[in-house]
């Protein structure tokens, strides 16, 4: 199933000749990226071409030099907290979580406001996760790779974003957990949730992108739909594959 939805007019997330630096290592070169309103779109490429660290710049874990609006203000320079509470919600790669508190806890703390629901509640989580079900009242830090990536995104879908960045979510996991991890994605994206999705798995990203971004040294090398990159042979060489 592809998920597709027109850009807005002003776009929700929109990145412009961004740059970061990780001491005098020059990692983004000028990124270019516009995300639309309830827009799915994958920014795809090889390790080690920045893909993690456009995220990262993005909600400000790295320092930005460049333009990032989300839902028209800039968010340069603002503290990641503050960002993720204008509702950009970020899923890192090394699957944060409080090891020392349950999984109820965990889902728990990730609720933007106080008893207030969003578009995700506590119980959905459980209901959607049987393996977190069964696990709500045990401690997160036993849980298995799987089940910690599981957690992760959903204590982040618990602070009701307008738009999730999701990074690796499927790395190491078996095929069962990465199916249930997908179909996840194409949840968040039915509800009418924007997502920037990082992902090694070229199948999942073309399943429900509308469009793709692959970067290559620094800066994005190519732009299009799931159908151009089909067609585009060089690129996926290029690029893409090993």
């Amino acid at each position: 199933m592809n998920m597709s939805s027109p850009t807005a007019s002003t776009p929700m997330l929109e990145v412009r000749d961004l740059h970061a630096y990780y001491g005098k290592s020059h990692i983004l070169q000028g990124v270019n990226i516009t995300i639309g309103a309830g827009e799915v779109v994958s920014l795809l490429g090889r390790n080690g071409v920045g893909r993690s660290t456009t995220i990262k710049a993005i909600m400000g874990e790295v320092a930005p030099v460049g333009t990032v609006n989300f839902k028209g203000r800039s968010i340069v320079g603002l503290p990641s907290y503050r960002i993720a509470r204008l509702g950009l919600g970020y899923v890192p790669e090394n699957r944060d979580i409080f090891p020392t508190l349950t999984v109820r806890q965990n889902l728990a703390l990730g609720q933007k406001k106080a008893n207030v629901d969003g578009r995700w509640k506590l119980q959905d989580m459980l209901d959607r996760f049987p393996n977190l079900a069964r696990r709500a009242d045990t401690a997160a830090g036993v849980l298995s790779g799987g089940e910690k990536q599981m957690l992760t995104m959903c204590r982040t879908l618990m602070g009701d974003p307008d738009l999730i960045m999701i990074d690796e979510p499927t790395e190491g996991l078996a095929p069962l957990i990465v199916k249930q991890v997908g179909e996840l994605i194409s949840e968040i994206a039915a509800r009418g949730l924007a997502i920037l999705l990082v992902e090694q798995k070229l199948s999942i990203a073309l399943d429900i992108s509308s469009r793709i971004y692959v970067m290559g040294h620094g800066h994005v090398v190519f732009e299009g739909t799931p159908k151009d990159l089909a067609a585009n042979a060089e690129v996926r060489k290029e690029w893409l594959e090993v």
